[in-house]
């Protein structure tokens, strides 16, 4: 397996719409469906909540291929969608109390921290991940572990990319091929908006998306080597000083919803009203599915720079796939979410059904796979993902999740950059405050 450096970052999105077909009220207070995947009568029960609908659809084709090939291990799945606060409020009172919790559950990498504090309630997956362990990315399995146990199995990569609308970039006479610089973007940003009063991008409030993406490109963090917290950093400081003079050239805007992944983005986009987005791969699912009248418009690339040479992505969220103390059959519900999660069939139906880059990098080479004419999201784009996936795949950088994320997550994302994109907030006083508000919360 080839090494690589990967980032995750924790994300304070959440997806409010909830999958369709057959749902009834649960009392977890969320919708729930049935899915039997072709299951017999005798088959298991198991329950799974999570905060984002698309990942029932996948749960939904690997439970009928679970069931073709274990007829005396068959598995009906309850899939019970909340949303993303809800979710995870519940979930971590049920397995404090041993009470309620589902068999399966997601958990979204910056929560997954608050899950592991003292002694998990969650089952350990090291038996099941064994005979896929040469296959998958080790710092995605890294970051839902503790002391060499692993309590998570991930969904994706995450490489963060910049998405583009090249009707809007036409308009302008901008080429979206030759941004390689924030000076670049800057420039082209200045033009879109000149010819057609629309923004090139976004000034994120509501998630660190961007924050993260600055950091990685001068090989930072938000936290130091020992996990304790810096937001004040020069490295910062400096970076969203670049956002912060894109907007006051607007060539960026503050958008609806706080940043990309918002319902009401989506509309914003869907709309024509920005030209693009530097979020991870995983937004092609949104696309798709939010955006339909942008299919044939967007075009991926590398994200900008601030200097040519420096890395040019990371790895953007995450969420980590658990089995819980209380599931009522641990074994099947682990070897169930193995197979759904880590198998070389289930990375290619990560990819087929949720336009998620695979954990499973051998994928990547796949072309019958990732260059297949029929798939929807290489009909939807007007470049293949992977070829660009394949171009930065050595420069995807790694930004911790650690017991201090959350914290620094919800300062940052309630108070910072709503100050600096707002209310026009000096950015080094905005988060020398900040720091202080973070440390004062983790004493």
């Amino acid at each position: 397996m080839k090494s690589k450096r990967f980032m995750v970052l924790a994300v304070l999105s959440m997806t409010l719409m909830l999958w369709g077909c057959g749902k009834s009220s649960s009392p977890s207070g969320g919708e729930t469906s049935v899915l039997d995947g072709g299951a017999g009568e005798n088959a298991t029960a198991l329950s799974y909540w999570t905060f984002v609908e698309l990942h029932g659809k996948h749960f939904e084709t690997m439970l009928q291929k679970w069931n073709e090939a274990n007829p005396d291990r068959q598995i009906k799945l309850n899939v019970t969608v909340m949303p993303y606060d809800d979710m995870h409020n519940k979930l971590s009172i049920a397995v404090q109390t041993g009470q309620g919790a589902p068999d399966i559950a997601d958990i979204e990498v910056g929560k997954f921290p608050d899950f592991l504090k003292g002694t998990p309630q969650l089952e350990t997956l090291n038996d099941v991940v064994e005979p896929y362990k040469d296959t998958i990315v080790k710092s995605r399995l890294d970051l839902y572990s503790k002391d060499g146990q692993i309590y998570g199995l991930p969904t994706h990569v995450g490489a963060t990319v910049a998405f583009y609308n090249t009707e809007i970039l036409d308009q302008a006479g901008v080429d979206y091929t030759k941004i390689k610089t924030w000076e670049d973007y800057k420039k082209a940003g200045i033009q879109v908006y000149e010819k057609t009063g629309k923004y090139l991008g976004t000034a994120d409030t509501s998630a660190v998306w961007q924050s993260a993406m600055m950091l990685s490109q001068q090989r930072k963090d938000f936290t130091d080597d020992a996990g304790n917290p810096v937001v004040n950093s020069p490295e910062l400081i400096k970076g969203l000083g670049i956002l912060k003079d894109l907007q006051e050239s607007n060539a960026v805007s503050t958008i609806a919803g706080g940043q990309p992944d918002t319902e009401e983005a989506y509309g914003e986009f869907n709309n024509g009203n920005y030209a693009s987005a530097m979020m991870p791969l995983w937004m092609m699912s949104r696309f798709t599915n939010y955006m339909p009248d942008l299919a044939g418009k967007i075009a991926i690339a590398p994200m900008p720079v601030i200097e040519e040479g420096m890395p040019r992505s990371y790895g953007g969220g995450g969420t980590g796939t658990v089995v819980t103390k209380t599931a009522k059959d641990i074994k099947l519900a682990k070897d169930f979410l193995a197979f759904a999660k880590l198998s070389l069939d289930a990375n290619i139906q990560i990819w087929n059904t949720l336009g998620f880059d695979p954990v499973n990098m051998d994928v990547w080479e796949m072309k019958d796979v990732t260059h297949n004419p029929d798939n929807q999201f290489v009909k939807y784009f007007k470049n293949n993902p992977f070829d660009v996936l394949n171009e930065i795949k050595d420069e995807i950088q790694l930004i911790k999740s650690t017991p201090a994320s959350p914290t620094i997550n919800n300062v940052l994302c309630t108070t910072t950059l709503n100050e600096i994109f707002e209310d026009g907030k000096d950015i080094a006083e905005a988060l020398n405050e900040a720091q202080k508000q973070i440390e004062q919360q983790l004493k």
